[in-house]
């Protein structure tokens, strides 16, 4: 479904983006309650990371089938079916959940929901917008994610301290089921094009790997995501140990999920700039400039931890607009570099290694901690240099992958 001018489908994209923010407020509830539930069900490090990891790991286990269902029928359908299934698991985790195993259970079915409204989304989007702005239209897409996370984080820290934990799981529920409605009044159906329907097999992701240059920036995207949802996932663990090395006399503090909040606003203005400089100098170059900045910010921040909890959080805004600042530009890159009629199987790919690695970031993120010496400034430092070492990955293999489309 195209439109020939911006009027015709600006509706549509707000909606788009807003159902995208209203139904990711569970997004964050857990890493945001970190601190609470390690202390609640005493949780090691490594044991909270598999928590917050299997959400990605659902997200993982899903994506192939539902993202590449996209290029055969109307994206619309996975969208809404799975926008019901983020409410039901952030209800079923806010009733049910009483230690390791159920918070297992309902995040890896959260982040399955989300493996169903993501891609999905995006490519309603990629059909709706004509490709001559569809690259900053994407770029407001993506960087709506960061809107999402924000409150996510913000919204599960107050409702946690007014009500409890799983009060703020029942809020998130309610996102879900507010962005179920704007899908269904406002997001059109797509109509598939018949002339690019594919001829492989539904998981047949040949066509995708033998494209080179669009492997270059899924390679990227998987290092992007490894650094930023390693932060995501322990950000406010990181900021509770800072806060905690402060001398008495220091004062109030801003609670460490309001930063962890502004961190996520601040890649929504760092994502659709690091895509403008991007379009006016190419994205290799700026996505590479941008990957090598956050791996230098990641590989000293964890160390800092005992310097002044203001700079430490000024410091963890700093990550957030370099860990951000290259995503739009990234997923517009795949998008623009995807063959025909392959699409939607690019994007599962793109999703799949974006997201396993970002099942794997808090997992390696929570073990290096433990071996580190646990919740020490070492633990610390050495976690978050796991986090530079894996982003440092995306500018190689886009060197070596991408190559200028004739």
């Amino acid at each position: 479904m195209k439109t020939s001018g911006v009027m015709g489908f600006w509706k549509e994209v707000v909606a788009v983006c807003l159902a995208e923010i209203l139904g990711m407020a569970g997004f964050a509830t857990f890493a945001a309650l970190l601190p609470t539930f390690i202390s609640e069900w005493h949780l090691t490090n490594t044991a909270a990371g598999w928590i917050s990891g299997i959400y990605f790991a659902g997200y993982m286990a899903a994506v192939p089938a539902l993202v590449s269902l996209t290029d055969r029928i109307d994206p619309r359908r996975i969208y809404l079916a799975c926008t019901a299934l983020g409410g039901i698991s952030n209800l079923g985790y806010a009733l049910f959940a009483d230690g390791f195993a159920g918070a297992l259970l309902f995040r890896a079915l959260a982040g399955m929901s989300l493996a169903g409204t993501y891609m999905p989304g995006l490519k309603v989007l990629s059909s709706l917008v004509p490709g001559s702005i569809q690259s900053r239209v994407l770029s407001f897409y993506t960087s709506s994610f960061s809107v999402g996370a924000a409150l996510s984080f913000l919204i599960s820290g107050q409702i946690a301290e007014w009500l409890g934990w799983r009060w703020a799981f029942g809020v998130a529920s309610l996102g879900s089921a507010a962005a179920l409605g704007i899908a269904i009044w406002k997001i059109p159906p797509t109509k598939i094009e018949t002339t690019f329907l594919p001829k492989t097999p539904l998981l047949d992701f040949r066509p995708v790997f033998k494209n080179a240059t669009a492997m270059g920036y899924v390679i990227a995207y998987g290092a992007h995501t490894w650094e930023l949802f390693g932060q995501r996932s322990w950000i406010v663990a990181f900021l509770t140990y800072s806060q905690s090395l402060q001398r008495a006399e220091t004062g109030w503090l801003v609670p460490a999920t309001v930063v962890a909040a502004l961190v996520n606003l601040a890649g929504v203005p760092a994502s659709i700039g690091g895509n403008e400089l991007a379009i006016r100098f190419g994205r290799v170059r700026v996505i590479s400039a941008i990957a090598l900045a956050s791996a230098t910010v990641s590989c000293m921040l964890g160390f800092l931890a005992p310097l002044s909890y203001a700079l430490v959080a000024a410091l963890c805004l700093l990550h957030g607009v370099t860990a951000y600042g290259d995503s739009a530009a990234i997923t517009a890159g795949v998008v623009a570099t995807a063959s025909a009629g392959h699409q939607g199987a690019t994007m599962a790919v793109h999703s799949f290694v974006g997201f396993a690695c970002a099942f794997l970031a808090p997992l390696v993120f929570g073990a290096v901690l433990d071996l580190g010496g646990g919740n020490t400034t070492a633990g610390w430092g050495f976690a978050f240099v796991s986090l530079g070492l894996a982003v440092a990955i995306g500018p190689i293999a886009l060197a070596a992958l991408s190559r200028p489309r004739k």
